[in-house]
């Protein structure tokens, strides 16, 4: 296998790409002019590249040498993702090495780097490692669970209505491991965790989208039934596969995945009459078979066949599903307009969004400051514009969905370093 991957990187067979990006762990202040050097995993630590980030903590994409896009296609191939070595390092801050970064033929990888200011001992370096995709690796399959929980009469506490959190705290470990770390995580990051933990970002978009509203819904049955503070645990979920999903601290996502996530994160399965959030269940349908669940190489089948996003779910768990959007999104000043804001627009949710964007302004300086006067000119234009693309979105220059929910994620993370400072 460790062969197999050496001759598709010698011979330069598929090429994927790696960005990085730096922020310090003293709110999400973008760290300038990291040094990041990025090396072959589990070799020599032979230096591929050297970049440095930017203004805003971001390195350009660089492109790497991965295996052939086929072997992430059928299972049971050889390992079908690249591993990298990223080290980094920035004056004043502790060094961090992450070594597994996986990057695919045709994807960009996104790894987020967090650094601690320099006050550990003179040479401490952080160290993370990104164990196999579950799809590649052993992990325990499953154990089955009801999907609806019961909560009428057994004292349970539920919320009032689903809600799409914007934390969870996640336990990693199994339920019951005193020793293991609890962390708390965006929501969106979570599930952008999982989904590239679990499946592979080279899928078609209808399959990686049906494997990311599984995982929601079964994130927010959690959320909604309560269901580890009901067992006296202080935790959301765990990173144990037996009992939740996969999520490693510190990895990397793809785009592929978080353009998805980002696009649908309020949503999630409901059948008729039943208020939570489905627990959808699923496996890898090679190595475990798991009838009336979703199989994660099943979908990718279906997927090839041009099966939508809610056709392969009803495949699996029946016709009875559809997809349902979250009353409440917790933490976000205020919900999106259900139009897009774009020139012309006019009124208090332009005027708001100008406020939040020079609020922004103050920490990430290459976006424009703009007058917060309600009206949607050339100039707002201009400062969405930027404001995507340091945050890797489509650079439209229109405030749409995925947008709007950005630049309040981005606003509440800065005003909470003022509150901090």
């Amino acid at each position: 296998m460790q062969k197999q991957l050496k001759a598709a990187q010698a011979d330069h067979v598929d090429r994927g790409s790696l960005q990085v990006q730096v922020t310090s762990t003293i709110g999400a202040i973008p760290v300038r002019d990291a040094r990041i050097r990025i090396s072959y995993a589990g070799g020599p630590q032979k230096e591929i590249e050297q970049v440095m980030t930017n203004a805003e903590g971001r390195t350009e994409a660089v492109s790497l040498a991965v295996p052939p896009l086929e072997y992430s296609m059928e299972p049971e191939q050889a390992q079908p993702y690249a591993e990298y070595t990223v080290e980094v390092e920035a004056d004043g801050y502790r060094p961090v090495n992450i070594n597994g970064v996986d990057v695919f033929s045709g994807e960009l990888s996104v790894q987020e780097v967090k650094l601690e200011p320099n006050e550990a001992p003179e040479g401490a370096r952080r160290d993370i490692v990104i164990p196999a995709n579950t799809l590649f690796g052993n992990f325990p399959p499953k154990i089955a669970e009801a999907e609806v929980k019961p909560v009428d009469g057994n004292g349970e506490i539920v919320l009032s209505r689903v809600v799409a959190p914007e934390y969870v705290v996640v336990h990693d470990g199994t339920p019951g491991d005193p020793t293991a770390r609890d962390y708390y995580v965006r929501y969106k990051d979570y599930i952008k965790n999982v989904a590239s933990s679990e499946i592979y970002a080279t899928w078609p978009d209808s399959t990686i989208r049906a494997n990311v509203l599984a995982i929601m819904s079964f994130t927010l049955n959690r959320v909604y039934t309560e269901w580890y503070r009901n067992k006296g645990y202080d935790f959301t979920i765990t990173s144990s596969t037996a009992y939740d999903h996969k999520w490693v601290y510190g990895r990397n996502y793809f785009a592929s995945i978080s353009r998805a996530v980002d696009e649908m994160f309020t949503n999630y399965l409901s059948r008729p009459n039943v208020k939570q959030p489905i627990l959808t269940q699923y496996c890898d349908g090679e190595r475990v078979s798991c009838p009336n669940w979703m199989s994660q190489w099943g979908s990718k089948y279906l997927g090839d066949q041009n099966y939508s996003t809610i056709e392969i779910l009803r495949y699996y768990y029946g016709s009875s599903l559809y997809i349902n959007e979250a009353d409440e999104i917790s933490g976000i000043p205020a919900s999106w307009p259900r139009e897009d804001l774009e020139i012309g627009s006019s009124g208090e949710k332009v005027r708001q969004m100008q406020a939040q964007l020079n609020r922004i302004a103050q920490v990430y300086t290459s976006i424009p400051r703009i007058s917060a006067d309600g009206i949607y000119g050339t100039a707002t234009e201009e400062a969405v514009r930027k404001f995507q693309s340091v945050f890797g979105l489509p650079q439209t220059g229109v405030v749409d969905y995925v947008t709007w929910y950005k630049i309040s994620e981005i606003y509440v993370g800065v005003t909470r370093i003022a509150e901090l400072m």
